[in-house]
């Protein structure tokens, strides 16, 4: 006799899903990205991936490249453009010729932008603390030390 298919989640196992790491990962992403998302609603930088990023180190880091900001969002430079002409087109942030190479693009938040960089940084930081209150602190420290080290390797950075 055949097994039932299941009629729950319940009835799934995960297969060898259940031990791998990025499946967690991902999943956890696509989860805390639809609660950010709608903690951010009505704010230009809701939907998405890489407009927080962007919105907050080029707060922090005024004159910031985009082939900086591609590579420490690990995104293609291509991809980082799109984000940047949307960003320039909401009003967030605006370009700049470095006065040092004609070439280079520097970016700068705009006073919109930065308006909306407060109202982010005290959105995520709740949205964080809210998101994984169920895990004690100090499981939440260790894992984000772990995820900190991981992205930092694969960023490039020392």
């Amino acid at each position: 006799m055949a097994n039932k298919p299941p009629t729950s989640i319940e009835d799934v196992d995960l297969d060898v899903l259940e031990g791998t790491l990025s499946f967690y990962i991902r999943s956890i992403n696509i989860a805390v990205s639809r609660d950010l998302d709608e903690r951010l609603d009505g704010l230009d930088i809701a939907k998405g991936t890489g407009k927080i990023s962007t919105l907050l180190l080029v707060d922090s880091h005024p004159g910031i490249r985009p082939s900086i900001l591609a590579q420490l969002t690990l995104k293609d430079r291509s991809a980082m453009g799109r984000i940047v002409d949307q960003m320039v087109a909401h009003g967030l942030i605006r370009r700049e010729t470095s006065a040092g190479d004609s070439r280079v693009q520097e970016l700068y938040i705009t006073p919109r932008g930065a308006e909306q960089a407060v109202k982010v940084r005290a959105l995520v930081t709740k949205q964080s603390q809210d998101f994984f209150a169920g895990i004690p602190q100090e499981e939440q420290t260790l894992l984000l030390d772990m995820l900190r080290r991981a992205y930092r390797r694969i960023a490039g950075l020392t």
